[in-house]
């Protein structure tokens, strides 16, 4: 969308039947829709974060092992893994809004399939299908918020999406929290309890407009227009659909291949950010955290989840003050900021841990450690993936870029125990450390800054 295109200028136009009651042509209507698109992270963050408050009863429920508590605790992300391969090629074939509206559906039957089973492998089946919406939801949510925000706010708007997985996981920890107390069969109605808001996501997604760039992609001029003015207001909403004609025209030739010449960087640079999101090791914490502090600390499992909704509330908190200052600072000095202040807490966290530090000191560092992701190489990673790919390609791109991210967060979570037992919590927090300081040195040395530009222009970068 045009960078002088003051969102506060935004014209009003008469809803459609198909749209969300909101003031047409106004910032609120661009809020609502992208606040729907977002509670698919809401789920995505609740459904992955929850395991870190059930796997404690879950693995005296069945008597599980280290390697089966890996297991049931990463099995929803090789589920993601599958989804977020084939989402970028579904979605760019039919559209962002339905497969959105078949990830709510699988977000709805994986959560009651979750709290039935009687088996660790039924437990696992039920968790992979959990997967597969997940994997879709965190590829489609940021990328569609991505496709109808102005330039001004793009990277807001994307962030409120990081802001909803962040609330999720925040909701899965308070309510593994006051579900606790019912004892062993407690992992039971934590799982259960995420089907009300998988349905309010279905019902959501019926209100909502289909992206107008991948409408115009498939020659839908006159839905696309008017989704457009309702956004902008006719005379931008014609000049938006133009450049969007013409950056299409632009790529017609070359859209079949992802690895075109024009495409390796921006690819390159989508997917080592992508693993080195994950591979710093914060899965770690938002998965394991109450074995961790059981384990680790001598806690209680009521103690443990009680530690987790802290670092839970600091992530919320961390990515509120992302929400409002990315447009202004800049994508590339937050993921600085944060890579660089994540190295710090976790080199002291070593530290703590050879000295035997008590518990608090342990939990501060690691709330440290959680602030500065949340601020900066949480949201800044998606909003990155999401902007800098041509429309023709982006579906599939950021689809690469996010089977990457998962494979990474399934590799970490699924060995952490194991790396434990191997080197020692000081051991595996320091590879940790190692790592968040080498993706200060790629973000300063590769990545470009895209504040305030519109797609359209990011891409014309790429020729």
């Amino acid at each position: 969308m045009p960078a002088s295109h003051s969102p506060g200028s935004l014209s009003r136009e008469p809803a459609g039947p198909a749209a969300l009651a909101a003031p047409a042509g106004s910032t609120g209507y661009v809020y609502l829709i992208a606040a729907v698109a977002a509670l698919g992270g809401l789920l995505f963050g609740f459904d992955t974060a929850i395991i870190n408050g059930a796997l404690v009863f879950l693995k005296k429920d069945f008597g599980l092992n280290d390697m089966q508590t890996e297991l049931a605790a990463s099995s929803i992300l090789f589920g993601a893994v599958v989804g977020a391969a084939v989402a970028g090629w579904l979605t760019d074939r039919y559209g962002r809004r339905r497969l959105l509206f078949g990830a709510a559906l699988l977000f709805t039957l994986s959560s009651l399939a979750a709290a039935v089973p009687r088996t660790l492998t039924e437990f696992v089946v039920a968790r992979l299908v959990g997967g597969l919406a997940i994997g879709v939801a965190s590829l489609l949510a940021p990328l569609y918020i991505a496709e109808v925000a102005p330039a001004p706010i793009r990277g807001k708007l994307v962030t409120l999406n990081q802001l909803a997985i962040v609330s999720g996981i925040l909701m899965a920890y308070v309510t593994s929290y006051y579900l606790a107390g019912l004892g062993l069969v407690a992992w039971r109605w934590m799982f259960a309890s995420a089907a009300l808001p998988s349905a309010l996501f279905m019902f959501a997604l019926l209100l909502v407009p289909e992206s107008p760039r991948w409408l115009l992609g498939r020659g839908r001029e006159a839905e696309a227009l008017r989704t457009l003015t309702r956004l902008n207001g006719p005379a931008a909403a014609a000049a938006e659909a133009t450049e969007i004609h013409a950056a299409l025209a632009a790529e017609r030739d070359e859209a079949t291949s992802l690895f075109q010449p024009r495409l390796r960087r921006p690819l390159r640079i989508a997917v080592v950010l992508a693993v080195l999101q994950q591979v710093t090791g914060i899965n770690t914490i938002l998965y394991y955290g109450s074995i961790i502090f059981t384990e680790h600390s001598g806690q209680s499992a009521a103690s443990a989840i009680g530690a987790n909704a802290l670092i839970g509330g600091i992530n919320f908190a961390g990515t509120v003050v992302a929400l409002f200052v990315i447009d202004k600072v800049g994508r590339k000095p937050l993921l600085l900021l944060a890579s660089g202040g994540m190295a710090l807490a976790l080199g002291a966290l070593v530290v703590a841990l050879q000295l035997h530090a008590p518990g608090p000191w342990l939990l501060g560092l690691i709330m440290l450690y959680v602030a500065c992701f949340a601020v900066g190489l949480g949201p800044g990673v998606w909003v990155v993936i999401t902007e800098i790919f041509p429309t023709a390609v982006r579906g599939r791109a950021a689809s690469v870029a996010t089977v990457a991210l998962w494979v990474a967060c399934t590799v970490i979570s699924f060995t952490f125990l194991s790396l434990v037992k191997a080197a020692g919590l000081a051991g595996a927090f320091g590879l940790y450390a190692v790592l968040s300081a080498l993706t200060f040195v790629f973000v300063w040395r590769a990545v470009p800054e895209t504040k305030g530009r519109t797609l359209e222009e990011i891409e014309r970068t790429w020729q």
